[in-house]
């Protein structure tokens, strides 16, 4: 997947995205049940930017939008955080994004 952004007639600065990644944590025993979610976007201003929704599942939860001036930083910022929650025992959850 690729954003483009055209503006007068010209094309800015693209970037090649990964899908969202969505993980979770159940824990009935100790009544656990979060959820992790982290996407990447481009920002207005030509920056990377990786979000990350956290919380308690049917929760709204907490957001955090964390800012990098280029794309590979950011790729290498979502692979390390999704590798530290994958290591505290989030599992991955395969959701259908079709309407």
């Amino acid at each position: 997947m690729r954003w483009t952004r055209w503006h007068a007639g010209r094309e800015c600065r693209s970037m090649d995205t990964k899908p969202a990644t969505h993980l979770r944590r159940v824990d009935p025993e100790r009544n656990m049940a979060r959820f992790y979610r982290l996407s990447m976007t481009p920002s207005l201003f030509g920056d990377t930017c990786v979000m990350r929704e956290w919380g308690r599942i049917g929760g709204f939860g907490r957001i955090r939008i964390d800012i990098y001036e280029n794309p590979e930083d950011a790729f290498a910022a979502h692979a390390a955080i999704a590798h530290a929650k994958r290591r505290r025992g989030y599992e991955d959850v395969i959701v259908d994004e079709q309407p």
